[in-house]
Order: C-alpha cells, then structure tokens, then sequence
C-alpha cells in the first residue's frame, strides 16, 4: 500500500510541475501586459491548463482501453521542461507504461489509437472555440504598442531588419543612459567600474508557428473575420489557438507510423506483424533521410563537406556514417545490412545536396528519430492473435492516418534570422 501511494504522489508531483513550467512558458509566449504578478500568472494559465487538458485527453485515451483488455498499465508520467532564455512549450508531453503483454492486433489497436483521437478531439475542440473568439484585432497592438501606427498594415513593417534594428536601438540607447548616469554616480566610490559603451546588435531572430494544413483550413473558413485572424509571427500571443496548434502537433508527432508510436501501433492494427515491419522499417529511413538533409554543408564539426580539404571530409564521413549506423543498427538482424543502409542513406543524402545546392533539410528531427532508434524501437513485437480488423476500426485506422496528414507540420517553430 506503500508504495502504491509513492507512486502516486510521482505522478502529482511531475503533474504539478508541469503544470508550472508550461504555466511559465505560457505566460512568457503570451506576452500580454501584465499589471500584477497574477495577471502574468493568469495569462499562463489559460495555456497550460488547456495544453495540458488535451494531453491528459490523449494519456487517458490510452489508460482507459488498456484497463478495458485489462492491461497493467500506469498513470500518465507528465515531462516538465523550461529553461530560461529558450524557447520552450513547458513539457515534453507525458507517456503511460504499459507493464504486461497486448495479445491482439485488436487490442494494440484500440490501445493505440484512442489516444490520438480523443487528443484530436479535444484540440480540435478548442480551435474552433480560439478561432470562434477571437479578440479584437487591436488586441495585438496592446502586446506590441508599436505596432499602432502602422494600423491593419503592420504584418508589411514590422518583419525584418531595418524596423528590428531600430527597436534595439532603443533598447541600447536606454540602457547606454542608464548606465551612463550610473557610471558618473559611482566613478568616484569605485575606481573597478568600466566607462559603458554602446554595442548595438547587427543579428535578429523572430520565431513563428510554421502552418499545418488544418491551420490552413481554419484560417481560411474564418477568414471573414479580416484582420482578427492571427498572423503565424503572432500565434503564440492567442493562448487557445496556440494550445491547439501544440496539441495538434503532439498528435502528429504520435500518429507517425514508425514502430511503437501510436503511429505504429495503428500500422500494426490494420496490417499486421509482416507489414508492420516493412511499412516502419521504411518510414524511418526515410525520416532519417529527409532530416539529416543539409548536414553535409551545415554541420556540429563545421565541416562543408563540398569545399573541405580530405582529412575533414574524411572525418566526416567516418562520424556521419556512424552515426547512421548507430540509429540503424536494432532495425536489421545482419550488420552488413546496418551498414548498407547507412551508406546508402549517406550517399544519396551527398548527391542530392551535390544536385541541389539550395536544399536543407529538418536536422532537430534527427534528435527525435535517436529516441524513437535507442528507446522506443523501430520494430513491433508480435501479437499472440494476428486476426485482423473489423471494418469499423479499418475505417478509423485509415482516418487516424488522415488526421496526421491535417495535423503535420515539419516546422512547429520557424525561425527567421535577420542581417543586414
């Protein structure tokens, strides 16, 4: 009994946590003005409680079938994550582990796939809500005061160099005063103090949430409301919409059909052990193939593959294609096979880049595709019962695939760097 409440108070505790950093993530996304502690705690809240809300739908989606086939299965394990100065949702999701055997393609399925649908639900849910309220469209110029004066045309003015140079110069004109008055102040007191001197920058980021096609479909069904409807640098000032715009993201990110993901899991439910097996193994090299496009110019080792002297490119290729070895390595029971693919992969990887020198690829994703390699595995066991599905759970099987399609986007966050 002691320990069944210890593990419980895991839960709370992660729960609680989370609920904390994602609070803080939202509040500082928001960025609405904030007159009092609470007002900026509030206007995390409205995130964190309904991003949270969603991802609690998905976890006990899978919770409560798995009690069904009365599967030993855990409570939610919620990830917090934030930390300061990067840009962070607050979390890492949360995941349910599962301590005993699925005996049948059925019950992978149900367990599978009831997570995703009711998260979809419950984001989709809450987008028409965002969409449907949507505050006035002088709402933004309160978050962004500059903004004002250029009116309805802002989105024309205010995205690059020139007017993001001019804010930060303002910031370190203020600052030079400021400093400047310190200095003279306390000269004399402290002979260590340092005359200021004015640095201004010549780099600006700005982040925006790149679109998924059922953004694209709101957007457009709304469109009537003009100017109300939110620009993608602006998304994350709208708490709701920008909720659901995660919540869908993390659904998409579950339903890719690679191994154990629910994704997989789906893949399983509809085609069985063999098929499975076929369909993950090739996803996954192809994810791997599209995310690690443009390492060979862009790189940790700042090595350009296409202009360094043979010893760099050779160092590359050796740390590369082990790489690739590494993530390929628990898909095939041959090693000559690991190695194939991944020269493979490699190869094709450098003559495209070679073909298409403006190509780059997603190479965040390839941190994604180490934990789905190291710890959730490519490969499916197989189920005891291999019948197949009955039509009603082919039909969902095959609209869970749909709803990644309209929920997928290879770039939650873009980011725009700006220089002269």
């Amino acid at each position: 009994m002691l320990k069944k409440y210890k593990q419980l108070s895991i839960h709370i505790l992660l729960f609680i946590l989370t609920l904390a950093t994602t609070t803080l993530a939202g509040a500082q996304w928001t960025g609405a003005p904030a007159k009092t502690e609470w007002d900026f705690v509030l206007s995390g809240l409205y995130y964190s409680i309904t991003f949270l809300g969603i991802l609690t739908m998905h976890e006990f989606g899978h919770y409560y079938y798995a009690k069904k086939y009365k599967v030993d299965v855990t409570l939610p394990y919620y990830i917090p994550f934030y930390f300061p100065g990067l840009p962070s949702f607050g979390t890492f999701g949360a995941f349910i582990r599962m301590k005993s055997i699925i005996h049948s393609r059925k019950q992978i399925f149900d367990i599978g796939i009831a997570g995703p649908l009711a998260g979809f639900v419950g984001a989709l849910a809450l987008l028409i809500y965002g969409f449907a309220t949507l505050p006035e469209k002088e709402y933004i110029y309160e978050i962004h005061p500059d903004y004002a004066v250029f009116g309805d045309d802002y989105a024309e003015h205010v995205y690059g160099y020139e007017y993001l140079k001019a804010q930060s110069d303002k910031y370190v004109d203020a600052k030079y005063h400021l400093d400047s008055l310190y200095y003279e102040q306390n000269k004399k007191q402290n002979s260590e103090l340092k005359e200021p001197v004015k640095q201004y920058e010549t780099e600006f980021t700005e982040f925006a949430a790149g679109d998924n096609l059922l953004l694209l479909i709101f957007k457009k069904i709304f469109s009537y409301q003009g100017g109300k409807i939110p620009n993608q640098f602006e998304l994350f000032h709208y708490p709701f919409i920008f909720a659901a715009y995660l919540a869908l993201f993390f659904t998409a990110l579950n339903l890719i059909p690679i191994g154990q993901l629910d994704g997989g899991h789906v893949i399983y439910g509809l085609f069985g052990y063999e098929w499975h097996k076929k369909i993950s193994t090739t996803a996954f090299v192809v994810f791997v193939f599209i995310a690690g496009l443009g390492l060979f110019k862009v790189n940790p080792l700042e090595i350009n593959f296409f202009t360094a002297n043979p010893a760099d490119q050779l160092l590359f290729s050796f740390i590369y294609v082990g790489f690739l070895f590494m993530l390929f390595s628990r898909m095939f029971e041959r090693s000559i096979n690991v190695v194939l693919v991944a020269l493979a992969v490699f190869t094709g990887q450098c003559l495209l880049e070679f073909i298409f020198p403006e190509i780059t690829g997603k190479n965040g994703w390839l941190l994604y595709a180490i934990l789905i390699s190291r710890f959730i595995g490519v490969q499916h066991p197989p189920a005891l019962d291999e019948t197949p599905l009955d039509f009603k759970r082919k039909v969902l099987g095959w609209l869970s695939l749909v709803i990644f399609v309209l929920c997928f986007t290879p770039d939650v966050l873009l980011m725009y760097t700006y220089t002269k």
